[in-house]
């Protein structure tokens, strides 16, 4: 099924031309409005009508998440606040949020844009989709509420409510389509199997999942045990949330929504652009959005491009499967973590030091962390209560910025750091 054809199916030289005609109107738009773009171009000499091809384009230095940190907060919009109905942000716990705004016809495309993911998937005017994404800052629950309405589904916001009261609605409310974190999925998934629950009692037929990597092995124990059909989807907020690329029937990549984005795969070392089919991080060039453009922005994900045709018809290029990051940052229940994060945290407890490792571990399909912190030398591990009371601190404070559990155990100084000092802060079993 296709829910736009025109643009779905549109030759690769149309593309490349509309691509290019896109990209000029957004970097003189960028060069007028944004005084982070145009003293960056007037610097490198970069004159917007002289960027014909994705050659031209590499001349561009990268946009990252610390570019948008150092122009908090409304410094990266291109149009007048009046314009913008609509504010992300992250969470601001290092300091300073990362802040994106969207115009009237930015939130059309968006809706458009998650009205093709469901469609591809399958989804109709006949489905009645929960979206148990988060509604708030994270711009998840609402990409996929305005692509279902637009399509004409009903739609049942259950956001982040517990397991037991999915699967509650989910029978009564006869939900045919879920969308929300494939962790969350598993979630459901073990309380399904925990309560006795057949899933012939549901109606539930297809599950859209994204928001942190995944596997095969995920994907086959969710068809087998919700019976249905899952398909990954891909996004960011800088970009625009969910909505950048998705998978179709043929499970086999996620089609890259190239009439909206330009997309790169680089060196993650070097920056230098890799040639198509290698691996490498992906970069990514808004070329329709209007409030918060983003010029070659680095997205920290790992895969490489698919270019040959794919057997549903459409013409898009494909993304494989995002197969990590290129730095520490966790990804748990769809929360995006980073160390700089964690490491602000634990410089406001007394005793703590800014070394630690957390393990992830997945348990029934759940998700549990337990985080190792050294502490000075100074310690006294012989008295419980502080050690108590640390611990406390530490686990508190992660469940206020992130809403996660975590178990925290207290180490020796130096105790987790190998070779040039250094502690390997993440280690993930999940997969």
């Amino acid at each position: 099924m296709f829910w736009n054809p025109e643009y779905e199916t549109m030759s690769r030289d149309d593309i490349g031309q509309m691509q290019i005609e896109r990209l000029q109107s957004t970097l003189n738009r960028v060069y007028k409005n944004v005084p982070y773009y145009k003293k960056l171009f007037d610097d490198l000499a970069i004159i917007p009508e002289e960027i014909n091809s994705r050659k031209d384009l590499a001349r561009i230095p990268f946009t990252t998440k610390n570019t948008l940190r150092d122009n908090y907060p409304y410094g990266m919009f291109a149009v007048p606040l009046r314009e913008v109905v609509r504010i992300h942000s992250s969470s601001g716990t290092t300091g300073k949020p990362t802040v994106v705004g969207y115009t009237r016809n930015d939130l059309k495309h968006w809706s458009d844009l998650m009205a093709r993911v469901l469609t591809m998937a399958g989804v109709t005017k006949d489905d009645t989709c929960q979206i148990a994404f988060d509604y708030g800052l994270f711009t998840g629950g609402f990409g996929f509420h305005y692509g279902a309405e637009l399509i004409g589904a009903s739609v049942v916001p259950t956001s982040l409510a517990s397991p037991e009261k999915q699967i509650h609605i989910m029978r009564d409310y006869k939900s045919s389509v879920l969308a929300c974190s494939p962790s969350f999925a598993l979630s459901i998934a073990q309380m399904i199997r925990d309560q006795g629950i057949s899933p012939n009692e549901l109606v539930l037929r297809i599950g859209i999942f994204g928001s942190e990597p995944w596997s095969e092995k995920i994907r086959n124990i969710l068809q087998d045990t919700l019976y249905i059909q899952a398909f990954d989807t891909y996004g960011l907020s800088e970009i625009m949330g969910p909505g950048v690329a998705s998978e179709c029937l043929q499970k086999e990549g996620l089609h890259l929504f190239e009439d909206h984005y330009i997309a790169e795969i680089i060196n993650p070392e070097t920056g230098e652009v890799l040639p198509s089919g290698q691996s490498g991080e992906l970069v990514l060039t808004t070329i329709t959005k209007e409030a918060v453009p983003m010029i070659r922005y680095r997205t920290g994900d790992l895969t490489r491009i698919i270019e040959e045709p794919c057997r549903c018809g459409r013409t898009s290029r494909r993304l494989d499967r995002i197969g990590g990051r290129t730095d520490d940052m966790i990804i748990v229940h769809g929360i995006k973590i980073h160390p700089s994060q964690i490491e602000n945290i634990l410089s406001r407890v007394e005793h703590a030091e800014p070394h630690y490792q957390i393990i992830i571990e997945r348990q029934g399909g759940v998700d549990e962390l337990e985080m190792m912190v050294e502490v000075s030398d100074a310690f006294p591990f012989d008295e419980v209560k502080t050690l108590m009371k640390i611990q406390d601190e530490i686990r508190n404070a992660i469940h206020r910025e992130f809403n996660i559990h975590v178990r925290v155990r207290l180490v020796e100084s130096k105790s987790l750091r190998g070779e040039g000092g250094k502690a390997r802060k993440v280690i993930d079993r999940r997969n």
